[in-house]
């Protein structure tokens, strides 16, 4: 129980991701709101892979491998802030086609991918409900993990599900459009500020 209520703490907590699923609602609807979740989730793997085979033991002992990936995290943080800014990119709010699958899918894998705080909750969070006494260690941390991910996909599928809802009526007012943009723009450089500042 204290995994979940953690867990789902930390996934409803608006973030990166959720803000891309969001955006995707906007412009593009239900189905490219999903796809934008699906990435997501996608993007918790690798972190998943570094706990498992130690990797993340190494980002969290070795500080220019970890200030490496944070701020590799920051500069894409604000590349979606000028896009967010200039009307551009996935995030763009109207009602045009929207980006391609591949596209949105890369976007909100790289979100989650250059996020070094994923790879420390993996690293110190999930062992601690893992125990030899309940069978074996690699399988538990599956499960957790898979536990996780679906966690993260259904909230984040609410946030973009949400957001399609509300797409017709904000498409057709272009100075909430813009708001909505600058929005976007300016929690993208807050969670940049918020990741340069953190530390191991």
């Amino acid at each position: 129980m204290a995994f979940l209520l953690t867990s789902l703490a930390i996934v409803a907590t608006p973030g990166t991701g959720a803000i891309l699923t969001i955006g995707a609602g906007l412009r593009g609807g239900r189905q490219l709101s999903v796809v934008t979740a699906f990435g997501c989730t996608l993007g918790i793997v690798p972190h998943l892979i570094a706990a498992i085979t130690g990797t993340a033991a190494l980002l969290r002992a070795g500080a220019v491998a970890f200030d490496a990936l944070k701020f590799a995290g920051v500069a894409y943080l604000l590349y979606l802030a000028w896009n967010s800014w200039r009307h551009t990119g996935i995030l763009a709010v109207s009602d045009n086609e929207p980006a391609p699958t591949w596209r949105t899918i890369t976007n909100a894998v790289l979100a989650n991918l250059l996020n070094p705080k994923l790879t420390l909750f993996f690293f110190a969070f999930l062992p601690q409900f893992v125990s030899p006494r309940h069978g074996n260690a690699l399988l538990q941390m599956l499960t957790f993990s898979g536990v996780f991910m679906a966690m993260t996909f259904i909230v984040f599928t609410g946030y973009g599900l949400f957001a399609s809802g509300m797409r017709k009526h904000v498409i057709s007012k272009p100075r909430i459009v813009r708001r909505i943009q600058r929005t976007f723009s300016i929690s993208y450089l807050g969670l940049g500020a918020k990741l340069a500042i953190t530390h191991r």
